[in-house]
């Protein structure tokens, strides 16, 4: 019933080119995928917290980099016995994302911070770690630490493979704190058909370079078209590798990863729309990464994590087209 009730919107695949696939992950009330795992959360929370003998109020606290913030917002609105405080970024998120909760009240308590995600993440973590805090206040988090939104992300690859009837040799990830690739990995140890992940970011590119050096060395955060990624210290990392090590298996045979430039991702979405297709920064990104890592004969899935019309402001500026609000 939960499950029913948090996945009420559809998933498209979309064909772009003979070999390349858009999976569109925006169809819910935030217009970003991030609506699979917030609602799903929210949904059992309130499951569970009816059925406790602990009726305090259960108080969320989450950073966001843009997207999460609606999605937990909307998922967690007027939700009795549960209090929600949203964490993001000052001036780093675009006008449409920060409205759509920074005006809901009730519940949603809102908070800007000077400095980037990662910054507020820092803050989240903070408190997670203090126990008097978490026993005072039933303190928990709708970001992807919390293991049920990335669980429920999983399912949505499964969805693409069946959707593309002939076959996935690689999906590619626009990634910044890394939940989603993490929720690939995952589907494939449930026994996900498909072997190759591609994780696309923007100029924040710790991955991409410790993955070709070895070396873990985060820059500062750089702000870019594609805000929801703008993350240096993906919180989701240390998972993906654990589960490598536990598998026994070689990251590199399966996961690599590419930075893709303001320019390139510019490019990529003038591409796109030559190719009928109108995309958003982030899934331009998937979709740039994705072409240029597919071998001949191969065909791919480039995951679309939001609305064009959520960055409708630069969406049109760069190509030149008006895009209406679903």
């Amino acid at each position: 019933r939960c499950v029913a009730e948090a996945f009420n919107f559809p998933i498209h695949l979309r064909q772009v080119t003979d070999t390349i696939f858009a999976l569109e992950l925006f169809h819910g009330p935030t217009l970003a995928f991030k609506d699979f795992g917030a609602r799903f959360m929210a949904k059992m929370l309130a499951e569970i917290n009816k059925n406790s003998i602990n009726q305090k109020p259960i108080r969320i606290i989450t950073a966001t980099s843009g997207d999460t913030g609606a999605a937990v917002a909307h998922a967690f609105y007027g939700v009795p016995d549960l209090e929600v405080a949203i964490l993001y970024p000052h001036q780093r998120i675009s006008d449409l994302q920060e409205k759509m909760f920074c005006t809901m009240g009730g519940n949603i308590h809102t908070f800007a911070v000077e400095g980037d995600f990662d910054a507020c993440q820092s803050l989240v973590k903070q408190c997670l770690k203090d126990d008097d805090l978490l026993n005072k206040y039933r303190l928990n988090s709708a970001n992807s630490i919390n293991i049920s939104r990335v669980l429920a992300q999983s399912l949505y690859y499964f969805e693409a493979v069946a959707k593309m009837k002939r076959g996935c040799h690689a999906i590619s990830v626009p990634s910044g704190n890394f939940g989603n690739l993490t929720a690939g990995l995952f589907a494939r140890q449930m026994g996900l058909p498909v072997h190759s992940f591609i994780a696309g970011t923007n100029a924040n590119d710790t991955v991409p370079r410790y993955l070709k050096s070895g070396k873990w060395a985060p820059n500062d955060t750089i702000a870019t078209l594609s805000n929801a990624m703008d993350v240096s210290q993906p919180n989701n990392w240390p998972r993906v590798e654990e589960l490598f090590v536990r598998n026994k298996e070689n990251l590199s045979d399966v996961v690599r990863s590419v930075s893709v430039s303001e320019i390139e991702t510019k490019q990529a979405m003038r591409e796109l729309k030559d190719l009928g297709y109108i995309a958003d920064p982030h899934s331009a990104i998937a979709y740039k990464s994705l072409k240029n890592m597919l071998k001949p004969a191969e065909n791919g899935v480039f995951l679309c994590t939001a609305h064009p019309a959520k960055f409708k402001n630069n969406v049109e500026e760069i190509l030149g087209v008006d895009v209406p609000l679903p």
